[in-house]
């Protein structure tokens, strides 16, 4: 039993003795080949690099009219077919349109003669109450002469006359009456009539407007991209199944969008940058652009604006909100197309007299932006304020230049850097 507890304490002391020679030995070996770097002071150029993504400055969406019902695609353009101002892109079937054409037509020949011939009748009908008007006035006019002699003949004759005067005086103002009557009538009428010539002109125009329409013609200059015709198999659709654009011999209904035409005469760039690169951007800076469907090809531009709201993609797992950058480019080639990407590398400012470090130096501990300098029992973390970021670098204070520092974790024995720290953004470069 005591030979048991003497090799336990035996055992006990090897390896207290082994960890005091791994930690002397091992570890400072292992901290003295880490890389390092140096704090260096210098010249910084802030220069921020992208992806972004070509567009054109204007585009509209060919509709197809509001003619009603559905309608059949008589010819359509191809996709990337060069369209000039006010030629046709898409022609439907105007067969019922010229068929509404040709009724309303002959509605509105059927309503000019029906206010031809209202007007031919109320012309008699005012002739006529002219005649019987004239024709009373005389009878007035004659039975004011007999009651004229009424003392010359006698008391009976005389009053005979005068009922004569009475009756001729009512039937000349009762035909006045119903002359004014006749003429209202024959107003009302002619105005229905004309209202009815109206509607049937207005159907003329509207058709032939529909007719007109039914050719839909380019605005401006541009190439044609003809979209997808979701309804062609006339049912469901899943999951990988293959659509295909819109075609002579389909059909569809007013309001569908068939085509988008784009013009190219001007494009401009769109691209995101992180947040941590916003103070390093200002509008009017000189930005220079490498297409990439086109190898060898540079564009040169200018940051035109920048979004005043960070976003974050609802999509995305990325803890890093990224602002919208809208860029005017000038030198265009006939080869690019929106829809094509390119980097952009954006001129910023350049920082005299600055202490820099590899941006891999730069760690987050406990909330804290510290770099490892050496020292002679290893790495001391270092406290520092990071000025600015670029892909390679970062400007940094509170430190002396000179420093040999720490490019990996000094506390992970494989030198990697631990999950907990902050991760380092990515998508910019910088040039000094």
């Amino acid at each position: 039993m005591r030979r048991r507890s003497i090799a336990a304490v035996v055992a006990a002391v090897a390896l207290v003795a082994l960890s005091v020679f791994v930690w002397t030995r091992v570890v400072p070996s292992a901290a003295a080949n880490l890389p390092t770097g140096r704090v260096q002071k210098g010249k910084v150029q802030l220069k921020v690099y992208t992806t972004g993504e070509l567009r054109a400055s204007r585009s509209t969406q060919l509709i197809a009219p509001p003619a009603g019902g559905q309608m059949q695609i008589v010819s359509v353009a191809q996709s990337g077919q060069w369209i000039s101002e006010g030629d046709p892109i898409v022609e439907f079937d105007a067969a019922e349109q010229e068929f509404q054409l040709e009724q309303s037509q002959f509605d509105l020949a059927s309503a000019g003669q029906e206010l031809v011939k209202a007007d031919a009748e109320a012309a008699v009908q005012v002739a006529d109450d002219d005649v019987a008007v004239l024709h009373a006035r005389f009878d007035v006019r004659r039975a004011e002469l007999a009651a004229s002699g009424n003392e010359l003949i006698s008391e009976v004759e005389a009053k005979k006359n005068v009922i004569l005067l009475e009756e001729a005086k009512q039937k000349l103002a009762q035909l006045e009456q119903d002359v004014q009557s006749h003429r209202e009538t024959t107003r009302a009428s002619t105005n229905v009539l004309r209202e009815k010539r109206n509607k049937a002109q207005l159907s003329v125009t509207v058709a032939q407007r529909n007719i007109d329409s039914l050719i839909v013609r380019a605005p401006f200059d541009g190439f044609v991209v003809i979209r997808e015709n979701y309804g062609a198999f006339g049912g469901p659709i899943f999951p990988g199944m293959p659509i295909p654009e819109f075609r002579a011999g389909d059909t569809t209904f007013s309001g569908s969008t068939i085509a988008d035409l784009v013009d190219t005469s001007h494009l401009e760039l769109t691209a995101k940058v992180p947040e941590g690169d916003r103070a390093n951007l200002t509008a009017g800076q000189p930005t220079d652009v490498a297409v990439d469907a086109v190898p060898g090809l540079t564009l040169h531009g200018t940051v035109r604006a920048i979004s005043s709201v960070a976003n974050r993609s609802p999509f995305s797992n990325d803890v890093i909100r990224q602002f919208d950058v809208l860029f005017d480019i000038s030198g265009l080639d006939e080869r690019v197309r929106p829809g094509i990407t390119a980097q952009i590398a954006i001129g910023g400012a350049t920082l005299n007299d600055a202490l820099y470090v590899p941006r891999q130096a730069i760690f987050e501990t406990g909330g804290r932006t510290v770099v490892y300098v050496r020292t002679g029992n290893g790495f001391d973390a270092r406290e520092v304020k990071v000025r600015a970021r670029t892909e390679s670098l970062a400007v940094i204070e509170n430190i002396e230049p000179g420093l040999e520092i720490a490019l990996v974790d000094p506390r992970s024995p494989s030198g990697a850097r631990p999950k907990s720290s902050a991760p380092t953004p990515t998508g910019q470069r910088a040039s000094r």
